[in-house]
């Protein structure tokens, strides 16, 4: 297993940098004085394809060689990273075959098929959309770029932090969403050296809750099929982001379902801008141990900004 570095993370900003945007920081004075911290807010929402893990996908992309970047790339996603990669693809001009549970939301089929991504639906959970994937791979060749399992993923994504901390130095937390742990991993590997003393915090909904008993057991848990609003984060721990929440996170935080839809609706409100339930997990995590954060320079990472307009989490039938 292959554990990704700082250089590999600096390598990655330096490959990734003409084809992503450097998110802005945004602050809300009423979120401040809810919460009793200070909070700065990574926009990853407004990268092109709406979410963080165009930084990984496009690092995986463009690290090919010509020879690989022939076959095309491959993999399996609830949905950012489907389309981050087909986005990553199509810059590249090659082809990007996704596995997609056929309860993904359709705004992030959409954006898949707009970028030129070809997807085959699978069931909701780990097991099925392994299996079906492993067919596709196997009918197609290319190239597996695994959603957040990979030391290329893991340094892209890194590469947000780095940002956030030259943007917002002095920050005393950072906290993000965690499903399968991409993003947490990339962040504990750009600050465990750019800015040790940045504790990484880690939020996840209580009804997917894996990485959260995962993290206090000392070892991996992994739910086959969880159910939450939050679609991003539905994913399990792997090896190599085990090693890293294992490692570095400080702690880890839950939040019910109802508390992620309130901390959706804040931030649509007063920071206004539009995030998706997976991107809340982390407000509603700060929302309900607000003694833990309270005077803090707390980061917080918007990791995504796709969803479905017709299908608004707090919207009835």
């Amino acid at each position: 297993m292959y554990i990704p570095t700082y250089q590999d993370m600096l390598e990655a900003h330096e490959r990734i940098r003409p084809h992503i945007r450097r998110t802005p920081i945004r602050t809300s004075d009423y979120l401040n004085e809810l919460t009793g911290a200070q909070l700065f807010f990574k926009c990853e929402n407004f990268q092109e394809p709406g979410a963080f893990k165009v930084r990984g996908a496009t690092n995986a992309v463009f690290g090919l060689s010509d020879d690989q970047a022939a076959k095309g790339v491959a993999t399996h996603s609830s949905g950012n990273h489907a389309s981050c990669l087909s986005y990553a693809a199509m810059l590249r001009g090659i082809p990007c075959n996704v596995v997609m549970p056929h309860t993904a939301p359709q705004a992030k089929k959409d954006t898949v098929r707009r970028y030129g991504g070809k997807i085959t639906e699978c069931e909701p959970s780990t097991s099925s959309r392994e299996e079906t994937f492993a067919k596709v791979q196997a009918a197609t060749g290319g190239d597996f770029v695994h959603p957040y399992n990979d030391p290329r993923v893991i340094a892209g994504q890194g590469t947000c932090s780095k940002e956030l901390v030259e943007d917002a130095d002095g920050l005393d937390f950072v906290v993000a969403p965690i499903g399968g742990g991409g993003m947490i991993s990339g962040t504990c590997l750009t600050l465990s050296t750019l800015a040790p003393e940045t504790k990484v915090i880690a939020a996840e909904p209580e009804q997917a809750d894996d990485a959260y008993r995962s993290f206090k057991a000392g070892h991996i848990i992994a739910d086959d099929a969880p159910r939450t609003i939050a679609d991003g984060l539905l994913v399990p721990l792997k090896d190599l982001t085990w090693h890293f929440v294992k490692t570095h996170v400080h702690e880890m935080f839950t939040a019910s379902d109802a508390e992620i839809i309130e901390a959706m609706k804040l931030t649509w409100k007063h920071l206004r801008v539009v995030m998706e339930p997976s991107s809340a997990v982390p407000l509603a995590t700060i929302l309900k141990n607000r003694d833990y954060f309270k005077g803090k320079r707390v980061g917080v990472i918007i990791t995504g900004g796709n969803v479905d307009l017709d299908k608004l989490p707090w919207m009835k039938g």
